[in-house]
């Protein structure tokens, strides 16, 4: 979700599309915040791990 989030952020900001930048921004948040939570061993969507 991290490296979509930037692709998307990028691809935004290129063509000049807002809505790209903010969802990508968006996605990459929230990809930084499971990779956090699954790396303090909380399970995540059931599952132990996220990645």
């Amino acid at each position: 979700m991290i490296i979509l989030g930037v692709i998307l952020a990028v691809a935004g900001f290129l063509l000049g599309i807002p809505l790209l930048v903010t969802l990508g921004i968006i996605v990459a948040v929230i990809g930084v915040i499971l990779m956090v939570a699954g790396s303090a061993g909380h399970a995540v969507g059931g599952r132990r791990h996220y990645y």
